[in-house]
């Protein structure tokens, strides 16, 4: 886009905004020329708005800067915006120009080869570099003593090594806890711990779970999930999937034996991201987790559930299904609208071909999907697939209607299943006080954060 276009863009912009109760005298607006979004700068960030002249005596934001900025829905290699004053519109525009620097979590081994051997190191300088980061867990270029100092210094300006910021951890009476991050734009995200089975006079649990966030917000809204309440941003590169692991067990000194994409966001909508991170994750380089201890879920994407089919990494799939006829899972899930059950089963039946088994996941909630019914269809549906069912009492969302069942109603609706056939496990509520369903530490934080910033 020209500069000339861009200013116009702004301006035009800026002028309906004029009016509006957020344009303060000393606010900006930015415009972010991939997307031709306008963000809205607080007053409490203008202070931040820093540039500097590159070589090519272009502005650039310096990375502080960035990181106060207002994320936008997409963060590219290379970025360029546009600082425009709301009131004072004829006031020159900013053009800026910013490079995000990838993530030295995100690359591939035989990347970082190549990209040592372009400099003329040699190749084996990949395995020190990546035994660093997965093995002895340092978070600085500096701390990699073998290293050469110049290569160090190639390595620090070319990636970020670990970014993601905890900033909240909440423990639960059951032992699961919840982490929030805050990634570089600021965004937040969720990861949970989860234990296989609760601590025994003393000992710790014999299996940790985490359960990772594959992208920022959902835009498939799921009518139970409070991640898609306040839509999607962006996705999470690879690096970013990765660092969720490595921080979780720098902090809570666990080791962690398996890993459920089952946070926020829908995995196969980020699909090449996905089978990056899945690669780091499992790789021996990597951290080493077999693939048979990593599961991805879907809310029924059925081209991408194929796709996966011929994936050779042999991890595995689980089915957010949530209700076994086409009105009751349309009501819950809005993606059942493009993919309804027929050629969402027909997918599934050909990745059962290839894969040969997968899971099916079915939230229960009072008077929505657990009627003796709805346990017959779904029963009919995992013989189709030879699927076991993890039944999921629903976990009340604040701004949510719905409710999970009575004891018993789960119990009845567990035993349903068996007498027809299907092995069908009722998981254990856990996190359950400490708002662990996918989403919910991230909306509370944001509108917390919302009400201070409306305070000051």
């Amino acid at each position: 886009m020209g500069d000339a276009v861009a200013s116009s863009h702004v301006r035009l912009l800026a002028k309906d905004f004029r009016s509006s109760a957020r344009a303060k005298a000393d606010s900006y607006f930015i415009l972010h020329t991939s997307s031709l979004k306008l963000a809205h700068c607080p007053r409490s960030l203008a202070p931040t708005l820093v540039a500097y002249v590159d070589h090519s005596h272009c502005p650039v934001l310096a990375p502080a800067t960035l990181a106060a900025l207002p994320s936008t829905r997409a963060i590219p290699d290379r970025d360029v915006f546009y600082l425009a004053h709301p009131i004072r519109s004829i006031l020159p525009f900013l053009r800026v120009d910013f490079r995000v620097k990838p993530s030295l979590t995100g690359i591939i081994l035989e990347e970082l080869a190549d990209f040592l051997r372009e400099r003329g190191a040699p190749s084996y300088r990949a395995k020190q570099i990546t035994d660093w980061i997965y093995k002895k867990r340092v978070a600085s270029f500096d701390a990699m003593t073998d290293l050469p100092n110049e290569l160090r210094a190639e390595l620090t300006a070319e990636f970020n090594t670990l970014n993601t910021e905890i900033v909240r951890v909440l423990g639960s009476k059951d032992t699961t806890q919840k982490f929030l991050f805050r990634l570089r734009d600021q965004n937040l995200i969720e990861s949970v711990l989860i234990p296989a089975s609760p601590a025994l006079y003393g000992q710790p649990s014999d299996r940790r779970t985490i359960c990772v966030s594959s992208q920022v917000g959902c835009a498939y809204g799921c009518k139970f999930c409070a991640s898609g309440l306040e839509g999607w941003t962006r996705n999470l590169d690879a690096g970013e999937m990765v660092q969720q692991l490595i921080a979780i067990e720098k902090e809570s000194g666990e080791k962690i034996d398996n890993v459920v994409f089952m946070g926020m966001g829908e995995p196969l909508a980020n699909l090449k991201n996905l089978l990056r991170a899945i690669r780091i994750i499992n790789a021996p380089w990597g951290l080493g987790i077999g693939a048979r201890h990593i599961t991805v879920s879907t809310s029924g994407l059925a081209p991408q559930i194929r796709e996966l089919a011929n994936e050779s990494m042999q991890f595995r799939l689980a089915l957010s299904l949530h209700g076994a006829t086409d009105e009751v899972r349309s009501r819950i899930m809005p993606v059942n609208r493009k993919y309804p059950l027929k050629v969402l089963l027909e997918a599934c039946d050909y990745y059962v071909a290839k894969k040969r088994r997968m899971t099916i996941e079915h939230i229960l909630i009072a008077g929505v999907n657990d009627t003796d019914e709805q346990a017959r269809g779904l029963a009919k549906i995992a013989r189709r697939l030879s699927a076991k069912i993890n039944l999921i009492p629903y976990n009340t969302v604040e701004g949510l209607e719905w409710s999970r069942p009575s004891r018993a109603r789960r119990e009845g609706f567990q035993s349903i299943l068996r007498k027809h056939g299907v092995i069908a496990t009722l998981r254990r509520e856990k996190g359950h006080d400490i708002a662990a369903a996918c989403g919910q530490l991230r909306l509370q934080t944001k509108q917390a954060e919302r009400e201070i910033r409306l305070s000051v």
